[in-house]
Order: structure tokens, then sequence, then C-alpha cells
């Protein structure tokens, strides 16, 4: 019995993460990333603390507009700074910090059922 979530084509999938890097729909890439269902972007946060708005341009740029930011801030959860998550609140975005591994998962979970969902990942 199939029990995978049917895919529609040309959505990202993180296949996995570690070392590093991660692999999105097949494409092996290094460094943190900016993941929607339809593109990925690379990203030039390092940690939490370098997460910014301007950081985030392609997700608040997003058309349909994203509704949650799942934000992977490496192996443990970092809060998100206050102003920020107010910011991205104002925008209509909720924005939820987790560890890594628990954004990819929860990620692949949304876009399977078709939210309008991002996710922000740090490497481990």
């Amino acid at each position: 019995m199939e029990i995978t979530p049917l895919i529609p084509d040309g959505r990202q999938v993180i296949e996995s993460y570690g070392d590093g890097r991660f692999r999105v729909s097949g494409v092996a890439i290094e460094g943190s990333l900016l993941v929607m269902p339809t593109v990925t972007f690379s990203w030039s946060a390092v940690d939490a603390s370098t997460m910014t708005l301007e950081s985030l341009a392609p997700v608040l740029a997003a058309d349909p507009p994203i509704e949650i930011l799942l934000v992977g801030c490496g192996k443990r959860l970092v809060p998100l700074a206050p102003a920020l998550k107010s910011a991205l609140r104002d925008r209509g975005i909720g924005a939820d910090p987790m560890d890594t591994g628990a954004a990819c998962r929860t990620y692949n979970v949304l876009m399977a059922e078709g939210r309008r969902v991002a996710v922000a990942l740090l490497p481990v």
C-alpha cells in the first residue's frame, strides 16, 4: 500500500538535510535556503540572529502570498526576534521557529496539503 502523499509536479520537496547541505527536489544545495512550494533560493542568513525582514524578501513577494513561515534554526529552536515576528504577522504571515529537521518535515507535510507555506532553513 502506497502511503506517501501525492505531490503535484513542480513542487519543491525537501528530501534530506545534514552536513551543511540540503537535497531539494533532487538538487543538492549547500548553506542556508528559503524553500517555497515552487521555488528554492539560497539565503544569506547564517544564524537566527542575522535573519531580517529584508533577508526574507522572496517570501514577502510570493504570489500567492505565503501564510506560514517555518524557520529551521539549526540543531535547536531559537526564538525569533519579537520585532521580526511582529512585522511578519503584520503582513499576514505566521512564523514558527523550530529545529531544522522538524522544519523540513513540517514543510513537506504542509506543502503536500496545499498550504501556502515557506521554510527558511539554516543548515545542520
